[in-house]
């Protein structure tokens, strides 16, 4: 416990009460302030700071959230701040994308072949993304336990060079992907997504279906396809403006393009600590292609269409697919339902 004037600052942790006035107090704090502070108190849990407190505050248990302008906060039995989101620790293999605004489509004059990206304002919410594109191995795994489990998937293999288990798992179709990630949020003991009918009560397992937005349960804590705004924000990697995800240039040493399919995280990571967002493979996206694009907040794309919507380069595309505002229908990709050019990553949308 401090007690008495204090005319100096208080850094550290305090684990009993703060009496008197501080110039300034910086800690992780487990028991009250009493007293006129001086200057600004910080509270804050694990080095992140909880809030800044203007001269004047006083009285800690009197606070009821940290964004409140001068009060003093502390933090709970769990070592929370209240009225502040526990700090998000982003499941295996997976990085945090956060919320926020970015303009989705093509900004850059000189790109006049990408005609079906007209720029607009775009916003999501936060969520995790799968570091790599799914692997053979990875696949393998939640193959076995579906088959087991009344789904049917095709087995799949990478890359058109045969099982290697490091390689992004390809020659799947839209309909494989989905199923698989609703196998893989079973298995894991998560809600599933994806379900065949309106009311969200059967779980999709089986067969070729074209779903909906309405048979998506997009608050459930499972794995998902991203929608392509989700995508796009991932790949810019919190960079504006830029053809790329890692810049404006691309070079065979940090993409992989008009090459040969290689592991999974074979090149530099962009922003966001992704790998292959500009190569490797292309990947599949929960939106019908269409176009113009929705804008707004959180889109989901149209409400049908014919095709889904490709994302990314491949290594068997020219550099060019490579652009963050790329895109292209799955019938103009290859024609079919499938390709060893295209796999998929997942998504999670529950951040706590």
């Amino acid at each position: 416990m401090f007690s008495g004037p204090l005319t100096g600052n208080v850094t550290g942790n305090v684990t009993g009460n703060v009496s008197g006035s501080a110039a300034s107090f910086t800690g992780n704090l487990a028991g009250d302030v009493a007293g006129t502070q001086a200057t600004t108190v910080i509270a804050s849990v694990g080095g992140v700071t909880a809030a800044n407190v203007a001269a004047g505050a006083n009285l800690a248990n009197a606070a009821t959230t940290a964004s409140t302008p001068n009060t003093l906060v502390k933090r709970d039995a769990n070592g929370n701040i209240p009225g502040v989101a526990p700090v998000s620790t982003a499941p295996a293999g997976m990085v945090l994308i956060p919320a926020g605004a970015f303009t989705m489509g093509n900004t850059v004059a000189a790109d006049t072949d990408i005609t079906d990206a007209a720029p607009v304002t775009t916003t999501v919410s936060a969520f995790y993304m799968d570091i790599n594109e799914v692997t053979q191995s990875q696949w393998d795994v939640v193959y076995l336990w579906a088959i087991d489990h009344g789904y049917s998937l095709s087995d799949g293999v990478n890359g058109g060079v045969g099982p290697s288990p490091n390689f992004p798992l390809s020659n799947v179709t839209w309909y494989d992907c989905v199923k698989w990630c609703n196998a893989r949020s079973e298995r894991a003991e998560k809600t599933p997504v994806y379900y065949t009918n309106n009311a969200q009560t059967t779980i999709y397992k089986t067969g070729n279906v074209n779903l909906t937005n309405a048979q998506v349960k997009w608050t459930a804590n499972g794995y998902r396809l991203p929608t392509e705004a989700e995508w796009e924000k991932a790949a810019r990697g919190g960079l504006s403006g830029q053809r790329f995800p890692l810049g404006m240039l691309i070079t065979n040493r940090i993409a992989n393009y008009e090459g040969f399919v290689a592991p999974v995280g074979s090149y530099p990571p962009n922003g966001y600590g992704l790998n292959d967002m500009d190569g490797n493979v292309s990947e599949f996206c929960w939106d019908w292609y269409g176009t113009p694009y929705a804008g707004g907040t959180d889109p989901r794309g149209p409400a049908a269409g014919p095709v889904r919507v490709i994302r990314g380069g491949s290594c068997g595309l020219a550099g060019g697919s490579s652009r963050c505002a790329w895109r292209v229908p799955l019938d103009g990709y290859i024609g079919q339902e499938s390709s060893p050019y295209l796999g998929f990553r997942s998504v999670l949308s529950e951040v706590p």
